[in-house]
């Protein structure tokens, strides 16, 4: 295990080779103190069991868009990757169940997204690799009986009913330690799975039954002011503005004028640090439900006008996310456009972490997106990182351009939105005792 201590991110060959951000310099120059700092902070937080970043690199600004606490893409990353998964995975999974006996997982109820279950099924062979005994439970009702199902890379995942007995769950013939979540709880919180004895990973308060992206975004902007206080630069480089409205009814048309009001808001506060850097683009924003996940119920727009008088189908994609949630909140966060392109198209890193550790990444690309617009969306493609060396540090010694360089920045910063999920959810589960 001393290698995982010493690992902060992977060099790669597959990052943007363009001209380096000042900032990704700055970030570079300050490697030291960087790391000091996040060992420092994660002696005093939990680090979440994993997580995926969505960054956005504008070429003058680097910040994360989104932190998903249940990562459905691990099929996505390069084979290169698997050694450092496998080594983080134990770090992590000791932490909660030292004797390590066997691991239940619980995916999403998407038995039609062949995409989706090979990442179950690359998430399952980690596990194993790490050296436990892991199984696939389901929650689906119509499923009572194991359930093998054929992958498109020939692979094949035997799904099982999941039992409740007493206080805890179990599949047949199988007692697991621990239950992994790769299930987000849109649907809210399953039955079977409350009041169990067994320790249950991410906590289903980290779910977007409860969770909120605007939750999420002021844990990051502390963290955010506290980093660049750090390395000494301007904490809007690497955080975008945000408001929220809790006014909306999209069905209803209720709300708009305050989701107008903070559209209006934000595109100013953009304008203005854009004057104060020279940047001659015109600002946007990103109107997104507050709760949720799958790219759904999100729109870029440039203008307070644009959010008012939406027609049906504006409508009718706004006010419904994953799970037929019903949109009541809405995030309005600045836009930060994409200068990356993966053969042509425009394209944005996704980093991947377990426990506190980055364990790799990819590109999620679209043919048909602009660089202005979310590319979670139907058509995207995913273009996996690969590795330079198997080295883990960044490398000092080669061109400042080097992709490898670039890719430590994005790993810093997927690693301040991780703190900010860390922060999160320390205040998120108070919060539920106390209501409860």
């Amino acid at each position: 295990m001393a290698r995982i201590a010493l690992m902060t991110v992977p060099n790669l060959v597959t990052a943007l080779t363009g001209p380096l951000l000042e900032l990704e310099r700055q970030i570079l120059d300050a490697q030291p103190t960087i790391e000091h700092w996040l060992r420092s902070q994660w002696l005093e937080h939990a680090a979440p069991f994993y997580a995926s970043v969505d960054l956005r690199n504008a070429g003058f600004k680097l910040a994360p868009v989104d932190t998903n606490l249940f990562p459905g893409g691990f099929n996505n990353l390069a084979p290169e990757f698997m050694p450092l998964c496998v080594q983080a995975i134990m770090v992590a999974v000791e932490k909660i169940c030292p004797d390590a006996r066997g691991v239940l997982l619980v995916p999403e109820n998407h038995t039609r997204n062949t995409f989706y279950l090979q990442n179950v099924a690359t998430l399952q062979s980690i596990l194993r690799q790490a050296g436990m005994k892991v199984r696939v439970g389901t929650l689906i009702p119509e499923i009572t009986a194991p359930t093998e199902l054929a992958l498109p890379d020939e692979r094949k995942l035997l799904l099982e009913p999941i039992v409740r007995s007493g206080r805890r769950v179990e599949l047949a013939g199988f007692d697991p330690c621990t239950i992994l979540l790769n299930n987000d709880l849109s649907a809210g919180i399953p039955k079977i799975l409350e009041g169990i004895d067994q320790p249950i990973i991410p906590p289903m308060h980290a779910g977007w039954s409860t969770r909120l992206k605007s939750n999420h975004f002021s844990a990051y902007r502390e963290v955010a002011k506290d980093f660049a206080e750090l390395i000494g630069i301007d904490p809007w480089l690497i955080d975008p503005y945000f408001g929220v409205c809790g006014e909306i009814n999209f069905q209803e048309r209720t709300g708009e004028e305050c989701l107008a009001g903070w559209v209006d808001d934000i595109l100013k506060r953009t304008a203005a640090k854009y004057r104060e850097y020279g940047i001659s683009q015109q600002p946007f924003v990103i109107v997104k439900a507050d709760a949720g996940t799958y790219g759904m119920g999100i729109m870029s727009v440039k203008s307070p006008d644009d959010v008012k008088g939406l027609n049906r189908k504006q409508r009718n994609k706004m006010a419904v996310v994953k799970e037929g949630l019903e949109v009541s909140n809405v995030m309005v966060q600045e836009g930060v456009p994409t200068f990356e392109n993966v053969n042509e198209a425009v394209a944005e890193p996704v980093v991947y972490m377990i426990d506190h550790f980055v364990v790799g990444g990819f590109y999620r690309v679209h043919t048909d997106r602009g660089p202005e617009e979310n590319l979670n969306a139907p058509g995207m493609h995913f273009v996996p990182l690969a590795f330079d060396t198997h080295c883990s540090q960044p490398d000092f010694d080669v061109s400042p351009h080097a992709p490898p360089n670039r890719f430590y920045s994005y790993g810093v910063v997927a690693r301040l939105a991780l703190l900010a999920a860390s922060l999160e959810l320390e205040r998120t589960e108070p919060a539920l005792e106390a209501a409860a």
